[in-house]
């Protein structure tokens, strides 16, 4: 039985990694908001109400006991006035230190450049044109990113920058690419997520995911 630390476990993606996770015999942590929102239920999810923009959130305490910590964090509107995730992170990581924990997925949007990268003329057109809402969330994923290049090598992170269409049934298994994009489904990314935990030659990417054909 592994331990999940989850971040956005009410969200779209969230709330089916921890669905998941738990079928999976594993026990979740998730610091929500708005408890109520929790739509499952188990002895193996332990639930502490608070934010990540509120300093007085214990992390350290979050952390023990903590194998892998994932982040589905995504707030349009308050990442539209600020890097809400980044000073977040920027707290989240020496906590990891301090309780040893190593393992940290971190979800951005596919429209978000990685750290040193580019964007396909495509996706910058599709970011500056239908997409130009959600700016100051590929902003704020950006400097993430950014951070845990520049002073998280210590830390097995790795990022998954997702194109989310929404809910509904599953549409195949996503896989980990540098350049092929899929729009995927929340379970989808859910899934992906929790498998590239696993996955050791995904530490230090920030690749996308696409459907492999069958």
């Amino acid at each position: 039985m592994a331990t999940y630390l989850v971040f956005g476990a009410t969200g779209g993606t969230g709330k089916h990694f921890v669905s998941f996770a738990l079928g999976e015999g594993h026990r979740v942590k998730a610091l929500v908001r708005n408890p109520a929102k929790l739509t499952v239920h188990s002895n193996e999810l332990a639930v502490e109400h608070g934010s990540i923009t509120d300093s007085a959130v214990d992390l350290d305490k979050l952390l023990e006991g903590v194998d892998s910590v994932v982040s589905m964090l995504g707030d349009r509107e308050a990442q539209r006035l600020g890097k809400i995730n980044t000073a977040f992170v920027k707290r989240l990581v020496p906590a990891m230190r301090r309780q040893g924990v190593k393992r940290f997925l971190y979800q951005a949007g596919g429209l978000s450049t990685p750290y040193q990268g580019h964007l396909t003329a495509v996706l910058w057109a599709i970011r500056h044109t239908v997409a130009r809402g959600f700016e100051g969330q590929h902003r704020d994923n950006e400097a993430v990113m950014a951070y845990l290049a520049e002073e998280a090598r210590d830390i097995e992170w790795m990022v998954h920058r997702a194109g989310i269409g929404g809910d509904g049934p599953s549409k195949g298994t996503l896989q980990r690419s540098p350049t092929k994009f899929s729009v995927g489904t929340h379970r989808d990314c859910a899934v992906y997520n929790y498998r590239t935990l696993k996955e050791t030659a995904a530490i230090h990417t920030s690749d996308f995911s696409h459907y492999v054909k069958s």
